[in-house]
């Protein structure tokens, strides 16, 4: 999980605003895996910032798998897409906390009409060459090996797959909004959900609090942050926020 997706930088400054920003923005992403069946199911959910991103969602498959069908990238499509459509219907606006989730997307939707044969207009054809033969003496300009006519016909498929998915993003999340809450809000209350509890919510079951001693937002405070001291508070007062923060997304699956 470290290798995937950076240390843990819990002594990074996020608003309260941005905070729930970003709960929306990753309960959108596991809400939706949930309700697509050809998608990996959720394992953990967590607006703790890791590098540069604000927090993740990760799947985990169930089985191991050496093929990936067009039905599970479509799903793929419509999960990346989940943060930002959260964004959009909880505050009416977006971020660019988007941005990562936006290029896997494009990628994505890309390789399902140029290199996996996945669009049915365009077939079982391979479009372009392979990005290592442009190091092999040959420059970008070379690199396609098509028409201009099929380059508009591409990049239809392309805008096709990612409307298709987007319409979808949107209709699984109207649909499911008082779960979409229901997972930001508690996310705000813990900062992070394993698939257990996750799944207990999006079921509609009530959460049973565990008791603790001492005020509920002094023990958070705790566990958010063992052992931090007050040097290493101050030097994250004084770190900042980065620019452009990645709010977060969806981690691949570990092969």
């Amino acid at each position: 999980e470290r290798v995937i997706a950076g240390p843990e930088r819990r002594s990074r400054l996020i608003t309260p605003k941005e905070k729930e920003i970003i709960a929306y923005h990753e309960a959108g992403h596991a809400v939706v895996m949930y309700a697509i069946p050809e998608h990996d199911p959720v394992h953990k959910v967590t607006i703790v910032p890791r590098g540069m991103a604000g927090g993740y969602t990760m799947p985990i498959p169930e089985e191991e798998s050496y093929l990936t069908s067009r039905a599970k990238f479509r799903a793929q499509l419509t999960a990346l897409l989940g943060g930002r459509v959260a964004e959009e219907i909880r505050f009416g606006d977006i971020t660019t906390g988007a941005s990562n989730d936006l290029e896997r997307v494009a990628d994505m939707a890309r390789s399902m009409v140029t290199q996996w044969g996945m669009s049915e207009r365009m077939g079982p054809i391979q479009y372009g060459e392979r990005d290592e033969m442009i190091f092999m003496g040959r420059s970008l300009g070379e690199s396609r090996n098509y028409s201009d006519k099929v380059a508009q016909e591409i990049d239809e498929d392309v805008r096709g797959l990612v409307d298709a998915a987007y319409q979808r993003t949107h209709q699984i999340l109207h649909e499911q909004r008082d779960k979409l809450d229901a997972v930001a809000l508690r996310l705000l209350e813990v900062e992070t959900l394993h698939a257990p509890e996750f799944e207990a919510i999006m079921r509609g079951e009530q959460i049973v609090e565990q008791p603790t001693s001492g005020t509920p937002a002094k023990n958070r405070a705790e566990r958010a942050q063992p052992g931090l001291s007050d040097d290493e508070r101050k030097r994250g007062e004084g770190e900042g926020r980065d620019k452009g923060l990645d709010l977060g997304g969806t981690l691949p699956a570990p092969a």
